[in-house]
């Protein structure tokens, strides 16, 4: 190789790291979306949500979460059938009180690639509403893995852990939508 190849073919790598973590980061910032309470892409019922966030991950994914309380809470799942099943006690069963907003925001991003693999770190934030008017503030580390599944970037992983949960006042929110129209 000559020095110009060896210039290019660096470019080159740099080049394909810095798409696999603008690809990775819309895959974990769409999840989050996905996961917002109301959810604000126009989907039929939570099914069709479901499925939205399962096509997010590789067949043999893992969903955990991990630590003294998300542990006992989450659990581990493995495969898209068990990640499938998860979502479906959220969403699927009848809460009383409903949850009426719950909103992710992501910090601290960390995304490093390696090859067609990656790891994520990210800290995150959700407040949660409830129809009762109870509120709380959740915050989770993630760290999270992906890889290439047919040229396309997956979670491999999504691991969470606990930071803290600290109640909100009462009906904190002065004014929140009961359906998004954002994408409608």
């Amino acid at each position: 190789m000559t020095g110009i190849d060896d210039t290019i073919a660096a470019l080159v790598a740099r080049i394909e790291t810095l798409e696999a973590e603008a690809d990775i980061r819309r895959v974990q910032s769409r999840y989050m979306f996905l996961c917002d309470t109301p959810c604000p892409e126009p989907v039929a019922d939570d099914a069709e949500r479901i499925e939205l966030i399962l096509d997010l991950y590789t067949d043999d994914a893992v969903w955990e979460g991990v630590g003294d309380h998300y542990d006992g809470q989450f659990g581990r799942a493995e495969g898209k059938q068990a990640i499938r099943e998860h979502f479906q006690r959220f969403w699927g069963e009848k809460r009383d009180p409903a949850l009426l907003l719950n909103a992710h925001y992501l910090t601290s991003e960390q995304i490093h690639v390696d090859g067609d693999r990656a790891t994520g770190q990210w800290i995150h934030m959700q407040p949660w509403l409830f129809s009762d008017g109870t509120a709380l503030l959740r915050s989770s580390r993630l760290n999270n893995a992906f890889g290439k599944d047919n040229g396309r970037w997956r979670v491999t992983r999504t691991r969470t852990e606990n930071v803290f949960i600290a109640p909100l006042r009462n009906n904190f929110a002065e004014s929140l939508p009961s359906a998004s129209v954002l994408m409608r």
